[in-house]
């Protein structure tokens, strides 16, 4: 385990719209408010094609190939994550959604493309005074968070 510790800044609501994207709309929002680093809720809906990493094709094969999964429908969401800059300073949003249609679920990771479906509702807390960053493991191809 490695970890650093961060302080609580400023805390921010957000309501994205209908059709916005959820990484980009959030990492544009934490560069225009100077946001180096945060802890992210969201909540609403996700709009049909959305797309959502869920995993690898194959356990511990390298080079690791994603499992991308479309959404069906519009679907209800939740998710949270993390926001952290890359090595060249910009925020970088690792989330993942829990999505619900009817009695199907699935769940991934919002970096290959989630669209908001009429209203999002976000929770952005700042985190300040950490180090934290995203560099790129050679291994994974992942950009891991280093505290």
């Amino acid at each position: 385990m490695k970890y650093s510790q961060a302080h609580p800044g400023r805390v921010f609501v957000i309501r994205l719209e209908d059709g916005e994207v959820i990484h980009e709309t959030i990492e544009a929002f934490a560069r225009e408010q100077g946001i180096r680093a945060g802890s992210v809720l969201v909540l609403g809906g996700a709009d049909q094609g959305s797309v959502l990493v869920t995993g690898p094709e194959k356990d511990r094969q390298f080079p690791i190939t994603p499992r991308i999964h479309m959404l069906n429908g519009v679907h209800e969401v939740t998710g949270t994550g993390t926001l952290f800059p890359d090595e060249t300073g910009h925020p970088v949003l690792h989330m993942h959604l829990a999505c619900g249609r009817g009695d199907g679920a699935v769940t991934g990771c919002v970096r290959k493309g989630v669209k908001v479906w009429q209203v999002m509702e976000v929770i952005l807390h700042e985190l300040t005074g950490t180090t934290g960053m995203r560099k790129t493991d050679e291994t994974t191809g992942f950009a891991l968070l280093v505290p």
